[in-house]
């Protein structure tokens, strides 16, 4: 579920430091695209719609927040396409858990299905 963020009541420097930040991540193309309209006038933070970096789930995390704390806490060396992946589920997840929740009840029944096997997952 998404925590929405009224930018009129924050202030202008945390609107504008949100600004920057989105700006800075986008691909040269789409800064392309906002230079020609003039930054001053591009707003980032139409409503409905919330950046994906402040989306939060259900637990009060962002995408990048969880794939971090996955990282970290599993412990295991993984590659980029590794990493990729599982931030991409996280998006996902922060957009709506519904869509992914086949897919989580796939993986506890799979664990299972493999412990009463001997088999690791």
């Amino acid at each position: 579920m998404t925590k929405t963020v009224n930018y009129e009541e924050m202030p202008d420097h945390e609107v504008e430091a949100r600004k920057r930040f989105m700006y800075e991540k986008m691909s040269p193309r789409r800064r392309k695209f906002v230079d020609r309209m003039g930054y001053e006038n591009w707003d980032p933070f139409q409503a409905p719609f919330d950046p994906i970096d402040i989306r939060v789930e259900k637990t009060g995390l962002t995408q990048t927040q969880l794939t971090q704390l996955f990282i970290r806490e599993s412990g295991k060396h993984m590659n980029q396409e590794y990493i990729d992946q599982i931030n991409e589920f996280n998006v996902m997840l922060v957009m709506n858990f519904e869509k992914i929740r086949p897919v989580y009840d796939f993986c506890l029944w799979y664990a299972e299905h493999c412990k009463k096997h001997g088999v690791q997952p």
